[in-house]
């Protein structure tokens, strides 16, 4: 049964995350009705991370098995044309080995969250930001994230109702710079938890607004206590922005 990775971008924004709920459309949900519509299979798509309501993707990742071997181009083009008018779309489609395993074979996942640091309401770019109309210290926050970086227990910064056995992740990369107006965070690991990212964001933005240290984000992280972290950033500004294989991006 031949196997297609599929590079997907989407506006979270309409659903209610990537995963089918049972209730409210997912971005899996989607993608799946579009692939019957073309094959006149069911199938199940399975995305390499479960993004949540609000978040957004430039390079989600999943795999499908087809009865038939159809051709790569053929399979995105088709997709494409029954997701419309979902704001979904598969960027690129080809043929994988049976080993393939969109999440499992993952190394690497990389997020990008954006803060619009202005006075004025974001337009152009509403529903992609964390608008905060206050100044935000982005060199101390900057001068912060390190202290989160390598292999901890993140207790403080997962959601409650996450499903991992373990609090413990490695986390790769933690940048955080300033571009024009936009104060942008990107990080990288193998995995996150859930709500991860956006809980350490929210962190931050205590670091920008003074009200926190570069210590008291070290001893937030080091208590392993859900109540000591900071307010979780909200989903618009967040995007699942690569995930590479082998040390390949995707």
């Amino acid at each position: 049964m031949p196997r297609y990775k599929l590079t997907i971008e989407y506006d979270g924004g309409p659903f209610v995350g990537w995963q089918r709920q049972g209730f409210g459309a997912s971005v899996q949900g989607a993608l799946e009705a579009a692939v019957k519509a073309f094959s006149g299979e069911d199938v199940t798509v399975h995305g390499a991370g479960r993004t949540d309501a609000g978040v957004h993707a430039e390079g989600q990742v999943a795999h499908i098995d087809l009865a038939r071997d159809w051709r790569a181009d053929t399979v995105r083009d088709a997709i494409n044309a029954h997701l419309r008018p979902a704001p979904v779309a598969v960027l690129a489609a080809e043929p994988v080995g049976a080993g393939f395993e969109a999440r499992f074979s993952a190394t690497k996942r990389h997020y990008r969250y954006r803060i619009l640091n202005r006075r004025a309401p974001a337009v152009m770019s509403r529903g992609h930001v964390w608008r905060i109309p206050r100044p935000l210290d982005w060199q101390a926050m900057a001068e912060a994230a390190p202290r989160l970086l390598g292999r901890h227990d993140f207790t403080t910064f997962r959601a409650a109702e996450c499903q991992a056995k373990s609090p413990v992740r490695t986390l790769e990369v933690l940048i955080v710079r300033r571009s024009g107006e936009e104060i942008v965070v990107e990080t990288s690991a193998r995995s996150f938890l859930h709500n991860q990212v956006r809980s350490i964001v929210g962190s931050l933005v205590l670091v920008g607004e003074g009200r926190w240290s570069a210590d008291d984000l070290a001893a937030a992280l080091a208590a392993a206590d859900r109540t000591r972290c900071g307010p979780v950033a909200p989903p618009d500004g967040l995007s699942l922005v690569r995930v590479d294989y082998d040390g390949c991006g995707a």
